[in-house]
């Protein structure tokens, strides 16, 4: 399915309910699968959540998780800890160029036992799991925070608990901590200090709580960029969104402060509002938040700014090599772009070509991305389904604010 945007004026004011955070879904639903008297309200409709609870609840001997890289993560760990079951855990063939060798390495350091099916580093993976006894690990901290989460997450059902070097400077430091915060929550001491984290057993099991997941602030990232390419007064109420976020894209109250976007608080809820202009170029280290980059990189696109982006060495191993993609689109819309491991840089913005047709690379960030540029040309999304990853709602939702959508 591709879908044409019209140039599109929205209304001047509007409001959006958005689903539960995919992120913090998945961690709970990690945790229900270990203590069972974990509740969970809100829980994300994307792919991701759906393909993570059905996997959870599968006792079959191959489990398939398509394109959902957390689940990938997550479901490593903890089908490693699950003595006298074996398992294939695999997914698309996108998911097996997608390396997790650096997590498969400190599972079988401390006890675990698998084994790759095809090429050494990559899914699929055999796991056979067992009790693990061990509880010192050592990790790169500058790998994806899913691999560390992982390891956090089993972390409490483990005999001995764990303690978690991480070696070098740490990248995305507000999923870390997410996860020993939800972790917190349910009664299990943790403690962060320097590059060591120490997660203790709890053999005891959870006492009965139920938790609320927060709407995500990935999926807000775009509105906040409708609202910055929109006519200053324009203002979009999201729900439901708290000032203390767990989620690390919540620094998009900051971010988008640069490009005279204002965030209010109000009854569990964010008001976004264009209160001015600021021509400035903008220049953002993402290390911490890099799934918001595609946003920010279009963003400045359309506002036809200079930015320099820093902080993406994780883009590579995404859904796609997010930064090479960023490129080639934003190209085809007439403007240059230049790119490293870790940054993407863009000066002299052109015009926008129109009717440009934008590839997604079967990664849902690019086609929501790239949509909010229908407020100053005609653009195409191709394969606009790939939303569903972890917005199932995002093109429904666009229309209710006043952008025009024709599916082809």
């Amino acid at each position: 399915m591709n879908i044409e945007i019209q140039e599109s004026s929205i209304q001047q004011q509007s409001a959006i309910t958005i689903t539960g955070s995919k992120s913090e879904s998945n961690r709970l639903l990690l945790m229900q699968a270990v203590f069972s008297t974990i509740g969970i309200q809100n829980i994300s409709n994307a792919d991701d959540a759906v393909l993570m609870q059905k996997a959870l609840s599968s006792d079959a001997d191959i489990i398939d998780i398509h394109h959902a890289g957390t689940a990938m993560r997550f479901l490593t760990a903890f089908l490693a800890t699950q003595p006298k079951r074996e398992v294939v855990l695999t997914g698309s063939s996108r998911m097996q160029e997608r390396p997790i060798k650096i997590l498969v390495d400190v599972l079988n350091q401390l006890g675990a036992k698998i084994t790759y099916e095809n090429k050494e580093g990559y899914p699929p993976l055999k796991i056979s799991g067992q009790e693990i006894i061990n509880n010192k690990a050592s990790i790169k901290a500058n790998v994806s925070s899913q691999y560390i989460s992982a390891l956090l997450l089993i972390a409490p059902s483990l005999k001995n608990g764990l303690e978690l070097n991480l070696e070098g400077e740490i990248t995305s430091i507000p999923y870390i901590n997410m996860t020993l915060s939800l972790l917190n929550q349910l009664g299990i001491e943790t403690s962060f200090h320097e590059n060591t984290i120490t997660v203790k057993p709890i053999n005891k099991g959870v006492s009965p709580i139920t938790l609320t997941v927060e709407s995500d602030w990935s999926s807000a990232s775009y509105f906040y960029s409708i609202v910055a390419l929109s006519a200053i007064g324009t203002q979009i109420t999201l729900s439901a969104y708290k000032e203390n976020s767990l989620q690390g894209d919540s620094i998009l109250v900051d971010v988008y402060k640069e490009f005279g976007v204002q965030t209010t608080f109000e009854n569990n809820a964010i008001i976004l509002k264009k209160v001015s202009e600021n021509k400035a170029p903008k220049v953002f280290n993402l290390i911490k938040c890099p799934d918001i980059a595609q946003t920010i990189a279009v963003t400045c696109l359309g506002l036809e700014l200079d930015c320099h982006l820093d902080g993406l060495h994780t883009l590579k191993i995404k859904e796609t090599d997010r930064l090479q993609a960023l490129k080639n689109e934003i190209e085809k819309l007439g403007t240059k772009v230049s790119i490293t491991d870790n940054s993407l840089i863009i000066k002299d913005c052109k015009s926008l070509n129109p009717n440009v047709i934008v590839e997604t690379y079967k990664d849902h960030r690019m086609a929501m991305a790239f949509a909010p540029l229908g407020l100053k040309t005609n653009i195409i999304i191709k394969k606009a389904e790939v939303v569903s990853k972890s917005y199932p709602d995002f093109w429904k939702d666009l229309s209710q604010i006043g952008f025009s959508l024709k599916e082809n």
